[in-house]
C-alpha cells in the first residue's frame, strides 16, 4: 500500500491516500471511502432565537457594555428573550435618548455592541432527510466574514452522563482573528456561541473532552508560539492560562500548537500537536499529560510523527501537513488530515508505538 506522508520515529507505516472532499468512515477492517454525492446543502438560520438573560448580561459585561443605557434595555427582557424583543427595546432607548437631550456617542456604540453581541450568537437548523455529508455551514457575521476555520470538535461528558458536540474554531474578518465556539447534540442543530474573557483569543483553542477537577479544560496558543492550558466553571468564559510547553526541537522552533482535543487513555492525555520550523515547514508531532493534573507532560516525541514528503509539498499553502483532530479505534490512532491545503489523507498507527517512542 502507498501513501502519501513520512512517518518518524515510528517502525510501522500504514496510510490510505482519499482525495479530497470524500468521506470515509472506519470500521472493523480498516477505512472505507464513501463515493460523494455531489450536493451540498446549507442550514436554514434560526430567525428568532431565545438567549439567556443572565449568561448575555455577563457577556455584555465582559465587553464593556455596562452604563445607564444597557440597564434600561437589559431591566425590560425577561429571564429569557428573543432577538425580536431586544430589537425592540434597543430601538425605543434610541428613540428616547434622541428625544431628550440628544444622543451620545457612546450610547451609539453601547447599542452597536448590543446587537452585534446578539447577531453573533446565533443557530442554525438542518432536516434530517438532508445526509451528513450534505451539510456545510458558512460564515453568517460580520465577525466571519472571512472564514470559519480550523474547527476542532469533541465529543463532550456532561456531568450527568449525557453528550454535546462542542468544536471552537476560528472565525475571520478579514483582519481580526476570534476563537468562537459552536455547540451541537446531533449534526442537526448547530448552536453559534462567542467566547469571552481575557484568555478567549487568538487560535488554537481545543476542549477536552470532560471535566478535570470539575472545572472544563482547553488547551490554547494566545502567543501564537507555544501551548497554553486553561480551566474555567463556565465554557463561555476564559480568564486565565498557563504555559505548558514551549517549542524545543529544530521542527516546531517558530511555532507550536495543539492539533486538536486530547485524546483520554490509560497512559494519559494524548495530544497531537504541530510544529512550524524552518521555511514555514508543518509538522505533526504528539505529547502526553497526566491525566490527573494535566499540567504535568509526561511524555513527548523528538521526531514529527508525520512531515510532509515529496508530493505533499506543492499546494495552495506549500509545505504542510495539518490535522484538527483524531481517533482512537481499536488500539489505532486514525488520523485524518490535509496535506498543502489542497488535499485530505488519513494515516493510521498503533497507539502503543506512539507511546513507546516518546521521551
Amino acid at each position: 500500500m502507498t501513501g502519501r506522508g513520512r512517518w518518524c520515529g515510528l517502525t510501522t507505516l500504514k496510510i490510505r491516500n482519499v482525495i479530497s472532499r470524500t468521506i470515509a468512515t472506519t470500521t472493523e477492517i480498516g477505512t472505507e471511502v464513501l463515493t460523494p454525492t455531489g450536493f451540498l446543502t446549507e442550514p436554514r438560520q434560526i430567525p428568532n432565537p431565545l438567549y439567556e438573560k443572565a449568561l448575555f448580561a455577563r457577556k455584555l459585561f465582559e465587553l464593556g457594555l455596562t452604563g445607564d443605557f444597557t440597564r434600561r434595555v437589559m431591566n425590560k427582557l425577561g429571564e429569557s428573550f428573543a432577538w425580536e424583543e431586544l430589537r425592540a427595546n434597543l430601538e425605543a432607548e434610541v428613540k428616547q435618548s434622541r428625544m431628550s437631550d440628544g444622543m451620545v456617542q457612546e450610547d451609539q456604540n453601547t447599542a452597536q455592541g448590543i446587537c452585534t453581541l446578539a447577531r453573533s450568537n446565533y443557530e442554525v437548523q438542518f432536516q434530517p432527510e438532508q445526509r451528513l455529508s450534505e451539510r456545510i455551514i458558512f460564515p453568517a457575521t460580520p465577525s466571519q466574514r472571512n472564514g470559519v476555520e480550523d474547527a476542532r470538535f469533541v465529543c463532550f461528558q456532561n456531568d450527568d452522563g449525557t453528550h454535546v458536540y462542542y468544536a471552537t474554531f476560528t472565525a475571520f474578518d478579514g483582519k481580526v482573528v476570534l476563537p468562537e465556539l459552536v455547540e451541537t447534540s446531533d449534526f442537526l442543530l448547530f448552536r453559534f456561541i462567542t467566547l469571552n474573557g481575557p484568555a478567549a483569543e487568538n487560535k488554537g483553542m481545543a476542549i477536552f473532552p470532560r471535566k478535570i477537577n470539575g472545572l472544563y479544560a482547553m488547551l490554547s496558543r494566545q502567543d501564537n508560539e507555544n501551548i497554553y492550558l486553561m480551566f474555567s466553571d463556565n465554557v463561555h468564559f476564559w480568564y486565565e492560562r498557563k504555559m505548558l510547553l514551549k517549542p524545543t526541537f529544530p521542527w516546531e522552533l517558530v511555532q507550536l500548537g495543539n492539533c486538536g482535543s486530547p485524546i483520554e487513555t490509560e497512559a494519559g492525555w494524548l495530544v497531537l500537536s504541530h510544529g512550524v520550523g524552518p521555511l514555514r515547514k508543518y509538522c505533526i508531532g504528539a505529547f502526553l499529560l497526566d491525566r490527573d493534573n494535566p499540567g504535568k507532560v509526561i511524555g513527548r516525541l523528538r521526531e514529527p510523527l508525520l512531515k510532509p514528503d515529496q508530493n505533499e509539498r506543492e499546494g495552495y499553502v506549500p509545505n504542510v501537513v495539518y490535522t484538527c483532530g483524531a481517533l482512537l479505534h481499536n488500539g489505532e490512532l486514525i488520523i485524518p488530515y490535509g496535506l498543502a491545503d489542497h488535499a485530505t489523507s488519513f494515516a493510521t498507527v498503533p497507539l502503543d508505538e506512539v507511546l513507546a517512542a516518546m521521551h
